[in-house]
């Protein structure tokens, strides 16, 4: 039943986040991460072929599924890290081949530079932060930030959108500081870094902007979860 549903090609980004098979869990999340706007902005289109990067637990992963179709492909890519903390709900998502144009991909950011499959378009939703600081503790290692954006700037094809979405933190902070201890960076590190990495920047949207978000409490905090100030960056190889 799930392959017979999904097999219905979305001819428009509205159409994809409307898709009958999504669930009521990814659903509700859609006023507040309004990937409509997003996607739009970002000028994802059906037949692309897309790399989800820490794609979580794939609710844009999903989403992407209906939009490119049967003639195009998603990969959702995660770290071991963050494997280890989704594999359950990504396996529920993709159980009995209900996204059959979906490719998981668990990979360390360097074991980038194995895959060969060329992408029209790249996304990194809210978890950009993550290759600034090192937390062995909990689990998370330092990660190589220079060569793990050279690996996805080498699998995007020339003229291929990189779409970036991360909580804002105050400027001028300090991103293996604050990417630690509330989960969020200056979107000017972004930039500059991007760009440092061959990307040209094309502009920003500000559909997911708070400005009551004082940007120095953890996006983990009850009174800002789900609504803090985002940056929707778009860039160009």
């Amino acid at each position: 039943m799930f392959l017979c549903i999904n097999m219905v090609n979305a001819k428009s980004v509205k159409e994809a986040v409307e898709h009958q098979a999504r669930t009521e869990t990814d659903r509700v999340l859609d006023d507040k991460r309004k990937p409509t706007e997003v996607l739009e902005f970002f000028g994802i289109q059906p037949g692309m072929k897309v790399l989800d990067v820490f794609g979580g637990g794939g609710y844009y992963t999903e989403i992407l599924s209906y939009l490119v179709g049967e003639t195009g492909s998603v990969t959702l890519y995660n770290n071991s890290p963050w494997n280890a903390f989704v594999n359950k709900s990504v396996t529920e998502r993709l159980k009995d081949n209900r996204l059959p144009n979906v490719k998981r991909v668990v990979l360390e950011p360097m074991g980038l530079e194995t895959l060969e499959e060329k992408f029209d378009a790249a996304i990194f939703v809210l978890g950009m932060h993550d290759i600034y600081y090192v937390d062995e503790e909990n689990g998370w290692p330092a990660i190589d930030k220079e060569g793990f954006l050279a690996n996805i700037h080498r699998l995007l094809k020339g003229g291929a959108v990189f779409g970036i979405i991360d909580h804002n933190a105050v400027s001028g902070t300090d991103p293996s500081v604050v990417g630690k201890s509330v989960h969020r960076i200056d979107p000017a590190v972004l930039i500059r870094d991007l760009t440092a990495a061959g990307f040209e920047f094309e502009g920003e949207s500000n559909v997911l902007r708070n400005p009551n978000d004082t940007l120095d409490i953890s996006v983990f905090d009850q009174s800002i979860s789900r609504k803090t100030d985002r940056s929707i960056l778009k860039f160009r190889k």
